[in-house]
């Protein structure tokens, strides 16, 4: 009969339905959206999608189920407002990480009226800030954890 209670109480896991979320990341300088995807990946346990044009991220939303989409600010073909505009009616699931560089203060307005942008990180961060910053977003329960490895930081 004890069984019976122990696995009665044992948490029931839900498995997600559908394709497992990815965190998606848009930047315009090569090498720099190489790295931060690439140790990304190494250390969250999510799939990572990495785009250096905007146009290139937003024919690919459709495919790659995006919890959390990172985008820089200063991009040639659009900047991440617009970007931002785009990719919500793509992914409307999604929520949106700003990158910058540079200072966003004039557009603070601008930023404010994205309701699904919910941080902003200056340039330049590691991939911890980032990595936090993306599991504290993640919209809903399914939110990735850090690989095990990983976890004494």
């Amino acid at each position: 009969m004890l069984w019976l209670i122990q696995s009665s109480l044992s948490p029931k896991r839900k498995t997600p339905k559908g394709p497992r979320r990815s965190v998606v990341i848009v930047d315009d300088e090569r090498s720099y959206v190489e790295l931060i995807s690439q140790m990304i990946a190494d250390n969250l346990d999510c799939p990572v999608h990495a785009f250096t044009r905007p146009s290139e991220a937003l024919a690919s939303l459709d495919r790659v189920a995006a919890g959390v989409i990172v985008t820089d600010y200063f991009m040639p073909e659009m900047d991440g407002v617009e970007f931002i505009k785009r990719a919500s009616k793509i992914s409307p699931k999604a929520v949106f990480i700003m990158i910058s560089g540079h200072n966003l203060e004039p557009i603070e307005r601008e930023l404010a009226r994205l309701r699904r942008l919910k941080m902003r990180l200056q340039k330049p961060f590691g991939w911890r800030p980032l990595a936090d910053a993306v599991i504290k977003v993640w919209p809903g329960a399914d939110a990735p954890g850090f690989r095990p490895q990983d976890l004494d930081g």
